[in-house]
């Protein structure tokens, strides 16, 4: 089903830091005027603006997500698409309370345990019924914590069959090619700790405190994404690090479920840049993934390693997609097309050409060649309509992006 006509692409405010508390959309002013009366206690900043489920998707696509929202659907034709619009422009750990006028229980349960949706309430709204099954989802109630989220961010890994195959470049590439069609929030998340290339590529500084993270996740609180994640556009953030080459990083296994488990919170895609040989660490991150991205050169080295870390991946994450990248494609002295067909049993899922000028000068200038090239917008079509279901600008694919869609 293909976001909403209207939505905008305009970028919002920074995604971290300080978030509205509950923001309502409604239709109507008995709703308004239940809503007012039962959550103003647990929620003083509660904002409602007059609208329905469309009106919040056009809003969140400008403005940072809140961390509970109420939205109308009386009258929405397809409830079901325009919940699942919403959900690509809003970060996976908000709370959504839905209003309507359909009293079916069927219509009920794919809210609430199809697509994740916290609770339902069908009109006519009184303040009691608000307050019982409304407010002990919100952050202010009684002083419970907030429910865990029914979704979580897709994590993608991206790795190369050996060193030298370009798995960074497409790695930056994919990752802002999944935020443009997307339209949701995007993390690139590199693992290579000490000289990693994710930052130079994207003309930026990494930040410090991830090898912290990774190493003592008992520091790790709440403000990790603000001090950590570097924002390279509204909806787009780097986490990475440039230890020096003679470090000796050291991440637990509960390190690495923190920040993962953190960051898909809040992030609806988390692209990881993972480094190679796959250790245990590398082999814990690629078993929270829903989809692996191998890349290989058109040589007979990677081809065999492809070959061999398909069967690895894919016994790791079991149900995950594993795809195949084919990059510098007809590079003077490598293997033809057919030859790697043959050696991989069956043609890759992306294929990237040979680039020679375009690609080291984006590198070099820490200009993404995405955002340059349609060549590579096109190569990276297939990858990005698997990660994010989405058809490269605009269309997307309905069922891959309902609240609570699970690996």
């Amino acid at each position: 089903m293909a976001p909403s006509d209207t939505a905008t692409r305009e970028g919002p405010p920074p995604l971290l830091g300080d978030r509205p508390g509950l923001i309502a959309f409604v239709t109507d002013d008995t709703s308004e005027a239940a809503i007012r009366n039962a959550l103003a206690p647990f929620e003083p900043d509660l904002q409602i603006r007059r609208g329905d489920v469309r009106l919040a998707t056009r809003t969140f696509a400008r403005e940072p997500t809140p961390d509970a929202l109420i939205v109308d659907v009386e009258g929405v034709a397809d409830a079901y698409a325009a919940l699942d619009a919403l959900a690509q422009v809003c970060t996976p750990d908000m709370r959504v309370l839905v209003i309507g006028d359909r009293t079916d229980m069927g219509f009920y349960r794919e809210l609430t345990q199809r697509l994740g949706v916290s609770e339902y309430i069908y009109k006519p709204l009184t303040r009691d019924n608000v307050t019982q099954l409304f407010a002990p989802h919100l952050r202010g109630a009684t002083g419970r914590a907030r429910i865990t989220p029914a979704r979580s961010g897709r994590i993608t890994c991206v790795l190369g069959a050996h060193g030298g195959v370009g798995a960074s470049v497409v790695a930056v590439n994919l990752a802002l090619a999944v935020a443009d069609n997307s339209r949701g929030h995007v993390a690139l998340l590199d693992l290579n700790l000490r000289g990693g290339a994710t930052a130079l590529m994207l003309g930026a500084q990494a930040s410090a405190g991830l090898r912290i993270a990774l190493e003592e996740p008992a520091r790790v609180d709440a403000l990790f994404l603000e001090r950590v994640a570097v924002e390279i556009e509204p909806r787009f953030r780097l986490i990475a690090a440039e230890e020096p080459l003679d470090a000796d990083p050291n991440p637990t296994p509960e390190g690495i479920t923190r920040v993962l488990s953190l960051l898909q919170e809040r992030f609806n895609h988390i692209v990881i840049d993972l480094p190679r040989p796959l250790g245990p660490r590398e082999r814990q991150v690629l078993t929270a993934a829903r989809s692996s991205v191998i890349v290989a050169t058109p040589d007979v080295v990677a081809i065999r390693d492809t070959v061999a870390l398909r069967r690895i991946v894919g016994g790791l994450a079991r149900g995950a997609a594993v795809m195949t990248a084919l990059n510098r494609d007809g590079e003077p002295g490598t293997m033809k097309r057919a030859l790697v067909e043959e050696g991989l049993g069956a043609p890759p899922d992306a294929v990237i050409p040979y680039l020679p000028k375009l690609l080291p000068r984006s590198v070099n200038l820490g200009r993404p060649a995405v955002r340059e090239s349609s060549v590579l917008r096109r190569a990276l079509a297939p990858l990005v309509r698997e990660i994010s279901g989405a058809e490269p600008l605009p269309a997307a694919a309905f069922w891959h992006r309902l609240f609570g869609a699970r690996r």
